[in-house]
């Protein structure tokens, strides 16, 4: 009978937030091969399209929506259209991200605010949309994708750094705040990763920035982690048995071994 009561349901639909690309795309497939049906938002919801049909063709259960995390009545459609379509939500992955470079002292306020709202206003939206009814079913995951910038600052990436370090801070409210109802709120924390953030910045820039990283010991080795080994985490998070809390989880690249060469698909360009 105890066994019964913390089993989880054999059906977890579970909502990916900021799946178009990099990591959300790679946990959507994750999730869909352990056989999650999943639900897929971004604002580039063509590309969402794509790879939910993609999982079909593969067998699993996908459906993808339009989500702009910083818009609250486009998170309220978002939940309502997936709950619709899919059932109760089990599984919620909060991964929508920005990610600017530039110096606190130039950076314009109206930017800074802008990454704050979608890294940690965006995941609060989701906690409001979702969170409920999880509780009153005593049972659910909600997973935040955070950054190890979030417990050691980088520089010239201020409103990423403080808008993590905000979301570690709610996500630890939250914990304490969940505790007992039979919902787990858990933190992913990536360290340096192969994605799309970051890829718009102008290249001069960029090349700075890594400088700065090395200068400050934030780039020890050239190895950055693939998308996939934080889905894979992810995966293991919310996979859990009932009764079992897998949080925080810090993801890494692990340095080369000694006299080895990194791959190529995991090397860091020389920004110099």
């Amino acid at each position: 009978m105890g066994s019964e009561k913390y089993a989880q349901p054999d059906r977890r639909p579970a909502v990916i937030a900021g799946a178009s690309s990099g990591i959300g795309a790679e946990t959507a497939k994750a999730l869909a091969a352990a056989g999650f049906p999943v639900a897929l938002g971004a604002r580039r919801v063509d590309r969402c399209e794509e790879l939910a049909a993609a999982i079909r063709a593969e067998g699993g259960e996908a459906v993808a929506h339009p989500l702009d995390v910083s818009s609250t009545d486009s998170v309220a459609d978002f939940a309502a259209k997936v709950t619709a379509g899919l059932g109760d939500v089990e599984v919620v992955i909060s991964n929508a991200g920005l990610l600017g470079p530039g110096r606190i002292i130039e950076v314009e306020t109206e930017r800074f605010g802008r990454e704050v709202d979608v890294n940690l206003l965006g995941p609060h939206r989701l906690v409001r949309a979702f969170v409920p009814a999880m509780v009153e079913r005593r049972r659910g995951d909600i997973l935040f994708v955070s950054s190890d910038v979030a417990v050691r600052a980088r520089p010239f990436m201020s409103a990423y750094t403080a808008s993590k370090a905000g979301l570690e801070g709610l996500v630890s409210a939250l914990q304490m705040e969940l505790e007992g109802t039979g919902v787990r709120a858990s933190v992913v924390r990536p360290g340096p990763t192969w994605s799309e953030m970051g890829m718009d910045w102008d290249p001069e820039e960029a090349a700075f920035v890594l400088n700065q990283w090395v200068k400050w010991g934030h780039a020890r080795h050239p190895h950055f982690l693939k998308a996939r080994a934080i889905a894979d985490a992810i995966a293991t998070v919310v996979s859990a048995p009932r009764g079992v809390h897998i949080s925080p989880v810090d993801v890494n690249p692990e340095a080369p071994v000694a006299d080895d060469e990194p791959a190529e698909s995991d090397r860091v360009e020389d920004p110099s």
